[in-house]
């Protein structure tokens, strides 16, 4: 029933039939225990340009739920606390920034260039170029490649790369007809010409747009989505929840660890208040999570506040050279960052299944395989859409009739995966999330030993983004 119910094109119903029966087992529970034999580990990964790229540092703001600490600021307020921190972490003198370029989703009106505002107000040299970017979800991915293209072709030497979103404040417009008569108001040029446009205005005019986080193409929000996805997958409302525990469990232990390094403390301004800590890590119960009704599609569906990511403020900035500057400067780098591939699917049936796609892309260009990885940082919007692609990943019916593959991608070790917890449990701001993926993969290899890391993230729009790091040697 459940399948009928969500199931709203043929392409997900597809999807349905083919992952019920023997492979709607446990999903979470299969990839919980899975352990691929490692190859050995290349050499290097190859780069295609005559430079060498690097990630010097990267830094966040705490990560914060809108409309707690952060809510009575502007976005660049929160871009310019991580950008500061980034200077302040790195010791980098301003005046060596050659160029900075910040992602964002909604953007303040009063700040449409919010890179150029967040550098003037953190202090930044008035003769540094600064643009903004936007690519929903993977802004901030867009950002970093943007700057490693900069770097490549010659450009540049030293790039600041970031992002920021600010779910607290967001623009809230005025109604067309409204908007319309407004406008025209400025044009009249008598008081009877004003009076005549304003004596047209009607009531329903003065019902504001709200800005949805919703597909503008199908008219459909994200968590509906989900919710379909997981449906059309075979993936239960307690395998996601189990996930989303696992997540928000892992980021509790990493953050008492010490292990989130990349966090920066952020002193609110006007306020004695200084920011520490993300505030949306809650390790809760199967009992409690199973409580909670559906956020999205009701009364059947399985996506809910509990395992989905939640409305966050916060700005991420990281620092990205070319090898030979950053040594040239006395500094030591933390990975390479070397290939990444951006993919883009159907909007309504594969919004979310961008990791699916960027994945063996990414692996092929930088010559490596699934088994030479030793890190997976992937982005967690709903727990259904990480298990989602878990189970496409896994399936050769869906690599030969979607992918036009052989066989399938491969599964991802759970021992590999996310494992200090991921944008469930951290926080999700839509700008600059790829920015955390990014430096939490490399800190992450720092940490473990390990080699290569692979990010993956899906956005709005059926975009995706994947991206090869390489812990830069002892």
């Amino acid at each position: 029933m459940a399948a009928s119910v969500f199931c709203g094109g043929k392409v997900l119903r597809t999807f349905s039939r083919s992952f019920q029966g023997k492979n709607a087992k446990n999903v979470f529970s299969r990839y919980a225990s899975t352990s691929q034999k490692k190859k050995a580990a290349k050499d290097s990964a190859p780069t295609r340009t005559a430079r060498n790229i690097v990630l010097v540092e990267g830094v966040r703001t705490p990560f914060l739920m809108s409309g707690t600490s952060y809510a009575d600021l502007l976005p660049h307020d929160v871009q310019r606390g991580a950008l500061e921190g980034l200077v302040s972490r790195t010791g980098i003198n301003k005046d060596a920034v050659d160029h900075i370029v910040i992602g964002t989703v909604i953007q303040e009106v009063k700040t449409s260039n919010i890179a150029r505002e967040a550098a003037l107000s953190a202090g930044f040299s008035d003769k540094i170029p600064c643009h903004t970017v936007t690519m929903a979800c993977i802004s901030s991915n867009q950002a970093i490649t943007s700057a490693i293209g900069l770097v490549a072709s010659g450009q540049c030497d030293t790039v600041i790369a970031g992002g920021v979103e600010f779910m607290s404040d967001v623009p809230i417009r005025l109604s067309r007809p409204l908007r319309k008569t407004l406008l025209s108001m400025n044009k009249a040029k008598t008081l009877g010409a004003r009076l005549g446009l304003l004596s047209k205005i009607r009531p329903g005019y003065l019902s504001p747009e709200l800005p949805a986080v919703a597909e503008f193409s199908t008219g459909e929000t994200m968590g509906h989505s989900g919710d379909r996805l997981a449906a059309a997958f075979g993936v239960s409302r307690k395998e996601q929840d189990e996930y989303a525990l696992r997540s928000h469990t892992l980021a509790h232990k990493a953050t008492s660890a010490g292990n989130l390094e990349d966090l920066i403390p952020y002193k609110v301004p006007g306020r004695t208040q200084t920011v520490t800590a993300d505030n949306g890590i809650r390790v809760s119960s199967p009992e409690q999570m199973a409580k909670l009704k559906p956020a999205f599609v009701k009364p059947h569906g399985t996506v809910t506040a509990a395992n989905a990511s939640f409305l966050t403020d916060g700005g991420s900035a990281c620092l990205i050279m070319s090898e030979d500057k950053a040594l040239a400067m006395g500094f030591k780098p933390k990975a390479y960052l070397r290939e990444f591939v951006y993919t883009s699917q159907d909007p309504k049936d594969q919004l979310l299944l961008g990791p699916t796609y960027a994945t063996p892309k990414v692996l092929e260009r930088a010559g490596l395989t699934l088994e030479d990885i030793d890190v997976f940082e992937f982005h967690e919007a709903f727990a259904g859409q990480i298990l989602a692609n878990l189970k496409a990943m896994d399936s050769d019916w869906f690599a030969q009739n979607y992918m036009g593959r052989s066989s399938k991608v491969g599964v991802p070790p759970m021992e590999k995966f996310n494992t200090w917890g991921g944008s469930l449990s951290i926080g999700h701001p839509f700008g600059a999330t790829g920015v955390r993926l990014v430096t939490t993969a490399a800190n992450r290899l720092l940490k473990e030993g390990g080699k290569y890391g692979l990010v993956a993230a899906c956005a709005a729009g059926g975009l995706g983004h994947g991206m090869v790091v390489e812990r830069y040697p002892s």
